[in-house]
């Protein structure tokens, strides 16, 4: 039987581009406006950000990391815990005082917020000053929603909210400007299948849906040809890659054919989700070269009876026989992870059982974060009658345990010599940093030239939260 290939995912139109350039023309004339993006969040919100730059250089805007002095202001939010969002309404407050000295400022708001009905009605009524709000299914409007803002200019002036629930569709070819020239960030799916209890992602995010495995290489090829050296796959469930293809390709199918590519580089991914991690995956990591011996594989806890109250879809003994499993095949592989800390109901045993397994796995690092309940997530209604004052402790105490185990680490690792792709100058004069495949940051001295290279290093100091070597 013939194998299916792939639809074609609709391609970027120019027009709204080529609309909103004549605009900034009319409005500024020989004068290139200047823009300031900000992303808040994940790795997806940056690459999303990368989009929106690479649109606005196409349109004609350069770029000011003042945004005082800047035309066009872009905040692109998340929603996955409150304190983002409060940070947020403050930082769009103050762009009040800006417009009021420069009327001409346009004022955007997109990204995981931007999705929320009730953010969408509270932006609309508190904040006037605010001209264009956009959500995750609309990235690919921008050029066009903008337009007619900056027509509005001319005449009665116009806002835009184009934030409407809906599927994810892929949209291939956006431009794209990247924030470096040495790393970059590769998305290869969209949304979120999961349902976690306390997450607002699928919400915001959307169902998932996979990219050709054909548009990923060819991406990806793309990149290391114009000389990147790193390149990180993003997804909210990378495992569970696939989804939607006519053509079976899972998300190891995918890395084996990223690791044909030509070319000396590394490939990370993430984020993992525990249920959906196979040994197929974790055995093509232990022979491919070109793939990270480093795993971001998040927890969230170390309890049953909590794990299944988050929905995880996994327990703590499958969690384990995984990360025991990669530890056999995978020479010297190192893992990090997410927790919570007080989810609603826990009890300190059970955090305690946390702490257990964080000593167990022995993870590189750890993101610990308190629980924050997000609206329309099922977490956000449950009983939670733990103290903010014991939470803290927990989450002080998690933090303690950690930092042992990094410490421990970074001394084991003086007198070895590491692989370590350069990042650039570091605090000292004279002095260069970069990261080891497994995410360890390394000190040495250098020359600014090998910033973007691969060097080896030999670790001579463990500090606390990096290594110090020399130059072999």
């Amino acid at each position: 039987m013939k194998s299916q290939t792939n639809p074609p995912s609709p391609r970027f139109s120019s027009a709204g581009i080529e609309a909103a350039r004549q605009q900034c023309l009319a409005l500024y004339g020989a004068r290139r406006p200047l823009a300031h993006i900000h992303s808040y969040g994940c790795q997806q919100n940056v690459s999303d950000g990368e989009k929106i730059k690479g649109m606005l250089a196409e349109i004609g805007y350069d770029f000011t990391e003042r945004r005082e002095e800047a035309d066009l202001v872009i905040y692109n939010t998340c929603a996955v815990r409150e304190h983002a969002e409060q940070k947020l309404y403050g930082n769009v407050g103050a762009l009040k005082g800006y417009k009021a000295k420069n009327p001409g400022m346009v004022i955007g708001l997109c990204g995981c917020m931007m999705q929320q009905k009730p953010v969408q009605e509270r932006i609309r009524r508190s904040y006037p000053f605010v001209d264009l709000v956009f959500g995750t299914h609309a990235l690919q409007n921008f050029p066009q929603n903008l337009c007619e803002v900056l027509r509005g200019r001319q005449g009665s002036p116009a806002r835009v909210f184009d934030a409407e629930e809906g599927e994810n569709v892929i949209v291939e070819g956006m431009p794209v400007r990247r924030d470096g020239s040495v790393k970059a960030w590769v998305p290869i799916m969209y949304g979120c299948d999961n349902f976690c209890s306390y997450c607002v992602v699928p919400l915001v995010r959307g169902r998932e849906v996979s990219r050709r495995p054909e548009d990923v290489v060819a991406e990806v090829r793309g990149l290391v040809e114009a000389g990147y050296k790193e390149i990180t796959l993003l997804g909210q469930n990378v495992n569970s890659y696939g989804k939607g293809l006519d053509e079976p390709c899972d998300f190891a199918d995918l890395l084996e054919r990223i690791c044909r590519i030509p070319g000396d580089f590394w490939v990370r991914f993430m984020t993992s989700h525990p249920k959906d991690i196979t040994h197929k995956l974790l055995d093509l990591i232990a022979r491919e070269e070109k793939l990270c011996s480093h795993i971001h594989l998040p927890v969230q806890s170390g309890s049953d009876r909590v794990l299944r109250e988050m929905n995880r879809h996994y327990d703590r003994a499958g969690y384990l026989e995984k990360i025991a499993y990669a530890k056999a095949v995978i020479p010297g592989v190192t893992f990090t992870s997410d927790i919570i800390v007080g989810f609603p109901g826990e009890s300190e045993e059970e955090f305690l059982q946390t702490v257990d397994l964080v000593r167990e796995v022995g993870y590189a690092s750890l993101f610990i974060f308190i629980f924050s309940p997000r609206p329309g997530t099922r977490a956000a209604g449950m009983e939670d009658p733990v103290p903010a004052a014991e939470k803290s402790r927990w989450f002080a105490q998690l933090q303690e345990v950690q930092r042992a185990i990094g410490s421990a680490r970074f001394a084991g690792l003086v007198g070895q010599t590491l692989r370590v792709l350069v990042d650039g100058p570091g605090k000292q004069p004279g002095q260069m940093t970069g990261r080891d495949e497994h995410g360890t940051v390394v000190a040495f001295a250098g020359d600014e030239g090998l910033g973007g290279q691969f060097v080896r290093v030999k670790i001579t100091e463990a500090q606390n939260w990096a290594v110090a070597g020399e130059l072999v």
